[in-house]
């Protein structure tokens, strides 16, 4: 007897290989048969003739940490066919902290109080909250460079001494030994623009060591790519990690090869015996914080100490000025391709471009910005954008390596609840259907069963999950049908709220999640601690 069987699919088992039309059979949370079950008994049996059948989807980088603690049903995700995401990247993890409840950037924006009343210090202690809480997917989580950073050095504008250095890495080597998943940094952000190779080099060997991932959102993708990519070379090369480049696509201002002269770096590197991998966001919008644009100097003592320094003409002039700001496209004063993303004090704007914003307000689009950091308040780290910074023609040359996966760089959300007016990417609800729609069915980047490959298997197989990302025998039902004529991303700039189109069902460790097209009460997501070594 089994629990459920999906009868008659398209079985696109994870590994690139061609489907089979094939049963599956789930029993107890786990595959028990794959092959013709037409004779079998099941509480359940769904007819999927027709329908794709997948591993359940594994978003490799994305930024859940905290709205799962707040609404863990994880709706914009599992909609879009996801069963798995690992949180913690770009430096940015929500362990381990200086005190209880100290939860800072990490929150999004979002007040301490939304993680209703529970607090942590230790990783070990944020992942047990996690595992308490109801979970629409499963969970691996990083612990991040920024975070260890802070829980060290606080605010101070330096990156630490050797003995600091030394802290940070015990902090690290805790969290790993804690149930982390691997080891981030975001070196384009506070505090990790502060670092240096000799600074993070022995934090990755805390990796190294465990046989855990280093995953690096990278210095700079822009006029210095060639430093920024080798840097994460350098780090990886002198500590023996394997290492993960995030979303890999070059942005404005780079020259028109650097995405070719990267691959050919990588290249060069695993020629002489390096496991570097990468993975990329399936569309031209960046997006991040508007709080970012601002030099490093600025930022010192917090959130309420830049906002009053940004009030002083005299430092918005040397901001302007600022001759390397994070995002190129701002200093080529673009603002028609710089879009306001999210904002809770001025919500009417999101969907504008900074330059009708910059036309409503009378102002220079560069003071808009910094006006409404002011006027979000505490708020102001919330605050985000995107901007056309992307290549379509580099995205899909980097696809076309086989080692690329396919991310969101998003948070779990829902359009209803403690997250309704949260927002992280442009992509947040679509990015899997997006992928599937836009790069494999119209621009056949690459096959299907080699798409799936990438979104199940690979980042699995980064994470040295042995029991996920297939479907094969004794592994996890984490399991996606879809019907791959009608799969399509629905958001927008001006709606980005809009679940895909084409997902039937999601099942999580044997429980469905989504049935016919619809979301039903079942949490059954459970924090990932067995990483094989």
């Amino acid at each position: 007897m089994f629990d459920t069987i999906f009868s008659g699919g398209t079985v696109y088992n994870g590994a690139g290989t061609p489907p089979m039309l094939q049963d599956i059979g789930v029993r107890d949370g786990r595959l028990a048969a794959i092959g013709d079950l037409g004779t079998a008994a099941a509480r359940q049996r769904l007819d999927v003739t027709g329908l794709a059948v997948t591993p359940g989807f594994i978003d490799l980088h994305t930024h859940s940490d905290f709205t799962l603690v707040v609404d863990g049903r994880a709706q914009s995700q599992v909609h879009q066919g996801v069963t798995t995401e690992v949180v913690g990247q770009c430096g940015i993890s929500c362990a381990p902290l200086r005190r209880s409840g100290e939860v800072g950037e990490m929150s999004a924006g979002l007040p301490a109080e939304a993680a209703r009343g529970r607090q942590w210090r230790t990783f070990g202690e944020y992942l047990a909250v996690l595992a308490a809480s109801p979970l629409g997917v499963n969970v691996a989580a990083f612990v991040g460079h920024g975070t260890v950073h802070r829980a060290v050095l606080g605010d101070a504008l330096h990156a630490g001494e050797p003995d600091d250095i030394a802290r940070m890495k015990r902090l690290v080597e805790e969290a790993l030994d804690e149930g982390a998943a691997g080891f981030s940094s975001g070196l384009e952000y506070w505090p990790g623009i502060l670092s240096s190779p000799e600074h993070l080099v022995p934090l990755c060997e805390a990796a190294a060591q465990r046989g855990k991932l280093y995953s690096t959102h990278v210095r700079n993708r822009d006029r210095h790519y060639d430093l920024g990519f080798g840097e994460a070379i350098s780090a990886a090369r002198q500590s023996g990690a394997r290492l993960q480049i995030s979303h890999i696509q070059t942005k404005f201002g780079a020259p028109a090869y650097a995405g070719e002269h990267t691959l050919e770096l990588i290249a060069a590197a695993r020629r002489h015996g390096m496991d570097i991998a990468f993975d990329v966001i399936p569309h031209d919008w960046n997006n991040t914080s508007v709080i970012a644009i601002l030099p490093k100097w600025v930022r010192e003592g917090g959130t309420q100490a830049t906002l009053e320094r940004l009030k002083d003409p005299a430092v918005r002039q040397k901001v302007k000025d600022n001759p390397a700001p994070m995002l190129l496209i701002v200093k080529a004063r673009q603002w028609s391709k710089v879009k306001l993303l999210n904002a809770r004090a001025n919500r009417a704007s999101i969907g504008t471009d900074f330059a009708e914003i910059g036309r409503q307000r009378g102002v220079d689009p560069y003071d808009a910005l910094m006006d409404m950091l002011i006027e979000e308040g505490e708020d102001a780290t919330r605050l985000m954008w995107a901007t056309q910074s992307f290549s379509e023609q580099e995205i899909e040359m980097f696809m076309r390596d086989s080692a690329c996966a396919v991310i969101s760089d998003t948070a779990a959300l829902a359009p209803d609840g403690a997250l309704a007016d949260q927002l992280f990417s442009l992509s947040g609800y679509g990015w899997a259907a997006r992928f599937l729609q836009h790069y494999v069915r119209n621009r056949q980047v690459m096959s299907m069963a080699e798409a799936i490959r990438r979104i199940t298997a690979l980042p699995a197989s980064r994470l040295k999950l042995g029991d996920r990302g297939r479907l094969q025998v004794g592994y996890w039902a984490d399991v996606t049908v879809f019907n791959p004529q009608q799969i399509e991303s629905r958001f927008t700039v001006s709606a980005p709220r809009a679940y895909p189109g084409g997902i039937v069902h999601v099942m999580v460790n044997g429980a469905l999640a989504m049935r016919d097209g619809s979301r039903t009460d079942r949490d059954a997501g459970v924090v990932l601690r067995d990483f094989q070594a």
